[in-house]
């Protein structure tokens, strides 16, 4: 193979590491985040459930809600017994206490079990990455390097 052919296929390679594989990398990443944020919330939510099951509160709920930005009013809430709870696609519904918190139960596995795929995709993604870094150093001529002296980036953490 002729040097300007090893450099073609070098660039190309580098393109799709760059180009492809890390902005993947990088997407299911993010979505992944995003639903450990979600399981999160439905946690949240489950804790607060429990604390006014535990208390015993009927009528009259006295709390703080934040608007965003950590800007919290006070609210009166008439009935604690039911609580509107986000089932997704922007869709909320009103559950009893008991329900939502079988409902939170159930969604939490859902997205636990979602979060496991995905991170399984990322690590898939991640020996791709490693496998095209393994081509271009073959097609450089370089040293083999252990994974221990591969350079530090966030997307292989």
């Amino acid at each position: 193979m002729s040097s300007t052919d090893k450099q073609k296929k070098v660039a190309e390679y580098e393109a799709f590491l760059n180009e492809k594989l890390r902005d993947d990398l990088k997407r299911i990443l993010e979505q992944r985040d995003d639903i450990y944020g979600q399981i999160a919330e439905y946690l949240q939510l489950k804790t607060t459930i429990e604390q006014i099951k535990g208390a015993g509160i009927k009528e009259d709920l006295k709390t703080k809600v934040d608007l965003g930005c950590n800007f919290y009013v006070q609210a009166k809430v008439a009935d604690p017994q039911k609580v509107f709870v986000f089932v997704g696609f922007g869709f909320f519904v009103e559950m009893t206490l008991d329900e939502a918190l079988k409902f939170i139960e159930k969604r939490t596995k859902f997205l636990t079990e979602h979060t496991e795929h995905l991170t399984q995709d990322a690590n898939s993604v991640k020996a791709n990455i490693r496998i095209v870094m393994e081509g271009l150093r073959e097609l450089q001529n370089l040293a083999y390097m252990s994974e221990e002296q591969w350079p530090q980036h966030d997307l292989f953490m």
